[in-house]
């Protein structure tokens, strides 16, 4: 089993070297590492993930998801060595092709004691009839056109673990997306979308089943017990080791502390990100007391380390988002939240523990199987991760990129350089992780905050807060839409303001009253009357350009009219028409002033 790039028979190798209790040892380092973590929560010092930037949680967390992934694609072609294919294979020989069991040329003293143990001999083994199992046990040698290195050749295997692989990868993933089908009702497809994984577990076991080709399938014990006769159900820290093991144990337990503690903060600020909008509280205090607890308990009786599962985690929260049901034809669902509850998280592991019971269930499940869901795993946690965003760019010319919010503030070769720095920390984390320095790993992950610190001398803090800042991409990009047409109504208002100039009474008609005829009191003039009568009336009417004018003129009065929600949308698709390039002529008033500012 694989922890954070320290492989378990390495450790246990290293320990039978030095003649230690592997087991003993490993309760000493996890009772001093609980002890550390009760030591952090008691000095208030999940305080210190304010310094914990999406830089740090998105090159830990695609450490993780990599992992994942590399492990599940490891383990596919870790079958090819246990059922390996005759890559050679003549199809008109096939009938000659054989594979027997033979004794070893070179028996050693170990075989030929091993032999005379059981009460054998090379003369009374019965070579040629033994089972492939019983010839690997005896130490003999396989012969044959139909053999390899370990054992007679088995394509079916290989070739149907690797259907089985694939398909429940691609299964996994088209049942997750098929809430946003068309077909069958929506509550239809929000169950079959929130137990993708199950049904393709359940359907993969199926089709295996039917088809009958040998897969390896899930080991499990048939009884609940320790897996080793040697020891109980307690371990006691120091058992056979000498008495100065129990103070040594202290300086791998700090590594290790840094370690969770790092894993449990990364892992809880990616869970409570602003942009998965819950509502209660985060409890990181309360998040690493458990752990400490548990790892007490956990090391005590032997049983693997309770920590943060990062990829689990993320994979629990996206399996409880919620998503509005009503939407208009093409237009995407909108998120609304996370289901926040405690009766999934406690269903899983009580479910975890009742699955010690049914054993007899379980060992139908082949390993690819199991595989391939570590795989949907892995990448399904890769979306959202900014830093794969940014990746893309390289390759992306600036036409085609999409509309991201740190592309409008921060040049495109600032954003490169951000992205080659964590880039890099990510290549020499899974450098060390895949070393012999792993057990410098917890301090490399430490340094990454020390990283990103050092990033404030080569970017300004406005880039950084695009790049770097923990508020969600659709939020910032949300709120600077919002300002831009909020700047773009003040501009148009001022535009309005400076085409309609104050009433000048320097700028008057004066109309002719002593030429008025057919009036008995001078002082009643019918202005509508008079105007059309008038000279300046006939030469704004007969100009086009003063139409113009008066058209606008009359379309500000029916603006007058308009509710303040209809003239908002018409100023801005205005705007928005200029910038497409679309000009609207204004011009000045008039020279009269009444008629050209109305």
């Amino acid at each position: 089993m694989l922890k954070h790039g320290v492989r378990y028979g390495q450790t246990v190798t290293s320990t039978f070297d030095y003649g230690l209790s592997y087991l003993s040892l490993r309760t000493s380092i996890g009772l001093w590492t609980a002890f550390l973590c009760l030591v952090l929560v008691a000095t208030d010092a999940s305080s210190l993930v304010c310094y914990i930037t999406r830089f740090t949680e998105e090159a830990f967390a695609a450490l993780i998801c990599i992992i994942f992934i590399y492990e599940a694609l490891e383990k596919l072609v870790h079958l090819g060595e246990l059922y390996p294919i005759n890559m050679h294979n003549q199809l008109d020989n096939l009938t000659f092709y054989t594979c027997q069991c033979s004794p070893p040329t070179n028996a050693s003293a170990e075989i030929q004691q091993m032999w005379r143990n059981r009460n054998l001999s090379l003369e009374n083994i019965p070579w040629e009839q033994l089972s492939v199992k019983d010839c690997q046990d005896l130490h003999g040698e396989f012969v044959g056109s139909a053999c390899s290195h370990g054992g007679p050749f088995v394509p079916d295997v290989l070739f149907w673990s690797v259907i089985l692989f694939f398909t429940t990868f691609f299964l996994s993933s088209f049942l997750k997306q098929f809430k946003t089908k068309r077909y069958f009702p929506t509550k239809v497809r929000s169950t079959i979308s929130d137990f993708a994984v199950f049904l393709t577990i359940m359907i993969m076991v199926l089709v295996d089943y039917l088809v009958g080709v040998p897969s390896p399938k899930l080991n499990v014990p048939d009884r609940f017990e320790p897996t080793s006769n040697t020891r109980g159900w307690l371990i006691s820290p120091l058992g056979p080791n000498p008495w100065w093991t129990l103070l040594a144990a202290a300086v791998p337990a700090l590594l290790c502390t840094i370690l969770i503690f790092m894993d449990q903060q990364i892992t809880g600020v990616i869970v409570n990100r602003k942009e998965n909008k819950l509502k209660k509280g985060c409890g990181y205090h309360l998040d690493l007391l458990v752990v400490a607890v548990m790892l007490g308990v956990c090391s005590i009786m032997g049983l693997p380390w309770f920590v943060a599962a990062t990829v689990l985690s993320i994979s629990h929260v996206n399996s409880l988002k919620v998503e509005s049901e009503c939407a208009a034809p093409g237009e995407q669902p909108k998120f609304l939240g996370i289901r926040e509850q405690r009766v999934t998280g406690f269903m899983i592991f009580v479910l975890m523990g009742c699955s010690v019971f049914m054993t007899s269930a379980l060992k139908f499940i082949p390993m690819p199987v199991l595989y391939g869901v570590f795989l949907y795993m892995g990448v399904s946690s890769l979306k959202g991760i900014q830093l794969f965003d940014r990746i893309k760019l390289f390759g992306m010319p600036a036409k085609h990129q999409p509309d991201l919010i740190y592309l409008r503030y921060v040049p495109l070769w600032k954003v490169h350089v951000f992205t080659v720095v964590q880039l890099s920390c990510l290549i020499v984390l899974w450098t060390i992780k895949t070393s012999a320095a792993a057990v410098v790993f917890p301090m490399m992950v430490l340094a990454l905050v020390f990283i990103r610190k050092l990033l404030d001398f080569c970017f300004t803090k406005r880039e950084l807060s695009w790049l770097d800042d923990l508020i969600p991409e659709s939020k910032k990009k949300k709120e600077d839409d919002k300002k831009k047409k909020e700047k773009e109504d003040a501009e148009w208002m001022m535009e309005e303001v400076q085409d309609d100039p104050p009433y000048d009474r320097g700028n008057v008609i004066n109309f002719p009253i002593k030429n008025l005829k057919g009036r008995v009191d001078p002082s009643e003039v019918n202005i509508s009357d008079e105007m059309a009568k008038s000279g300046i009336w006939k030469s704004v009417s007969m100009n086009p350009d003063n139409g113009k004018v008066l058209k606008r003129c009359n379309r500000l009065s029916g603006e007058a009219f308009e509710r303040p929600d209809q003239r908002g949308e018409r100023r801005r698709s205005q705007s928005r028409g200029r910038r497409d390039g679309v000009m609207i002529h204004r011009r000045s008033p008039a020279p009269g002033g009444a008629v050209g500012g109305c």
